[in-house]
């Protein structure tokens, strides 16, 4: 018995293993033989995970310098890092799964914004 892979998998799980990765499955997915909605699906979803880590960390660095407000609003954000972790984590269980999952509250805006990766 042979099994069959679905080649948008491999793409979608090196989506997720950081930021080179997801640079590495896009370069993959542009290209004919690896197109597939799941990759596409999950290099939107990781995309999106990416850019608002590298946001929440650069507001971060700027909310550190500012006594007390600053210090409360970086702990929050801190929080909001940690959240995005599980997404991360979800994201990959389901791209190893097969499945097209978006991450809880924010995959659906994620998949709208990145709508031009195909």
């Amino acid at each position: 018995m042979e099994i069959q892979e679905d080649k948008g998998k491999t793409v979608a799980i090196i989506s997720y293993i950081t930021l080179i990765g997801l640079i590495i499955a896009f370069v993959m997915h542009s290209d004919e033989k690896n197109k597939s909605e799941l990759g596409a699906f999950h290099i939107r979803q990781s995309l999106g995970i990416s850019v608002t880590a590298i946001a929440l960390s650069i507001a971060q660095f700027i909310f550190v310098f500012i006594p007390i407000i600053g210090w409360i609003i970086n702990a929050a954000i801190s929080l909001s890092l940690v959240g995005l972790v599980v997404f991360w984590i979800l994201g990959l269980i389901a791209a190893i799964n097969q499945e097209k999952k978006e991450v809880p509250l924010i995959g659906g805006f994620y998949q709208n914004l990145f709508s031009g990766i195909n």
